[in-house]
């Protein structure tokens, strides 16, 4: 048992990069710096001597990352193991290029695909490579919240019946904000049809090492599950892993899709960093899951004794798209101190030196992660505390909240793909209803599209974007960020 659990507490990567760093061999290879010889001393400052030394790549020991054969190959096998996957698959490019290999390895152009619109802009561009036929489904709307939580079974029912040609469902599980949904029931469903399961699994890489969380895909019966092992884990910024089932998946054409979509120089620096993201959760996930749980609960009960301030928990999640939730997502409503989400966002920035992960028209979200103790939450809840007491404001009006609004899916006038390729011209934003979009239009965070290329731009969508811009939300996707105009198919 003990030599069992051994195998898992290395890093083969890691020990590679060493080993080669150690040997003493001159370097005439790229990269330029030649082991940090060259290094600016930012550069210098910033990776360390010894990370300098060790940031090379494509030597013998080093494996590739497109054939692995020795550390890559066995660290991806420890990380499948550590998952229930068959094969794992390490990302340099991000959740993102993990999404998009899912997709085109599992869709042919002109597949149908099911989506529900409150998708990252990373699975429209993975259907835009792919040339599928996206379908895109309404996500249950919280109108308290103001968010989207997660699609029912009675909704993919109903989307089954009426597309039979679909060949995959593609879902967010759990959302941004932590909300999950009866996955199992969906997975059953969709595979007695015989559809694949895909799972945008951005923000669950910790869901496997607590069972006080919701299941992670994988084991609610998904196919392929991209999660992104920075976002919550230990990995550096860009780093992903896409874990797959092998059945109804076909191995070698994810490899081959993976292999298309990933740099052929992969920063050995970020895939060392999954490997030792995994090492850890190996050693000791269990016992660092549990302790941001128990913070996180903690928090939450002690935010919600502040008045004005309010945050849900489990017992929120009872009803249509909605019934389970990752406690180490906080999201705390602020409408009642008067504030809108932009403005407590500064204020706890600019005031109380706090960070929040994103905030919205009406809250805020803080993660919880393994690396948190007691001295941060204590911190957040006394910035929260001074937040409610000392900028309080007059309630904001039901009429301003009324615009807030989430708009419902737009009409398809063309495929994302097909308006991609297509002719382009532009279009006054006031003057851009009835035009096909021939851009993405959201706001970061959450990188969740309101308008995707192909939708008929309706007048819904207009005035919430117009609502979301003035209370002060980065625009991203459109050529011009002020939104005077918008990029539109060029009409004949």
């Amino acid at each position: 048992m003990e030599k069992e659990k051994a195998k898992y507490l290395r890093a083969p990567i890691a020990e590679a990069m060493k080993a080669y760093a150690a040997d003493g061999a001159m370097a005439f290879h790229t990269p330029g710096h030649k082991q940090g010889l060259g290094a600016h001393p930012l550069l210098r400052d910033l990776i360390t001597a010894e990370g300098l030394r060790e940031e090379v790549s494509l030597m013998e020991e080093l494996d590739d990352l497109h054939e692995p054969t020795m550390c890559i190959k066995e660290a991806q096998q420890l990380a499948a193991e550590l998952y229930g996957a068959d094969d794992a698959f390490f990302m340099i490019n991000g959740t993102t290029g993990a999404i998009h290999t899912m997709l085109m390895g599992a869709l042919n152009p002109g597949d149908t695909v099911l989506v529900p619109r409150n998708a990252h802009r990373a699975m429209i561009g993975g259907i835009i490579l792919a040339g599928a036929r996206p379908i895109f489904l309404q996500p249950e709307i919280d109108e308290k919240l103001g968010i989207a939580m997660g699609m029912t079974l009675t909704a993919v029912e109903r989307a089954v019946k009426e597309h039979p040609e679909a060949k995959a469902l593609a879902l967010v599980y759990p959302t941004y904000y932590g909300v999950t949904f009866d996955l199992r029931k969906i997975a059953d469903f969709v595979h007695d049809h015989g559809l694949l399961l895909l799972v945008d699994e951005a923000h669950g890489p910790h869901l496997r090492f607590s069972e006080e969380l919701p299941p992670q895909a994988l084991d609610c019966g998904a196919d392929m599950a991209a999660q992104s092992t920075h976002k919550i884990l230990g990995a550096m910024t860009q780093t992903s892993m896409l874990l797959v089932r092998e059945g109804r998946i076909n191995l070698e054409r994810v490899r081959e899709a993976a292999s298309l979509l990933q740099s052929t120089s992969p920063n050995q620096l970020l895939l060392a960093s999954i490997d030792i993201a995994r090492l850890q959760m190996a050693e000791n996930g269990r016992e660092t899951v549990a302790r941001a749980v128990r913070l996180a609960e903690k928090l939450r009960r002690d935010i919600n004794e502040i008045d004005g301030l309010w945050s849900f928990g489990p017992e929120y999640m009872n009803h249509n798209g909605a019934s389970g939730l990752d406690t180490t997502k906080v999201t705390v409503q602020v409408t009642g101190i008067g504030l809108t989400g932009v403005e407590a966002e500064y204020i706890l920035r600019h005031t109380y030196k706090i960070q929040c992960e994103l905030s919205d028209a009406r809250n805020l979200l803080f993660i919880i992660s393994y690396a948190d103790t007691e001295k941060q939450t204590a911190y957040l809840l006394k910035a929260l505390q001074g937040l409610a007491q000392e900028h309080r404001r007059p309630a904001l009006p039901q009429e301003k909240m009324d615009d807030w609004q989430l708009p419902a899916v737009p009409t398809q006038g063309m495929t994302p793909r097909e308006a991609f390729f297509a002719p382009k011209e532009d279009a006054a934003f006031a003057e851009a209803e009835g035009h096909i979009a021939a851009e993405q239009l959201m706001f970061y965070p959450p990188g969740i599209p309101i308008l995707c290329p192909g939708d008929i731009i309706d007048r819904e969508s207009l005035q919430y974007i117009k609502a979301m811009q003035e209370l002060g939300l980065k625009v991203v996707g459109p050529r011009d960020a002020s939104l005077q105009k918008l990029q539109v198919v060029r009409q004949r």
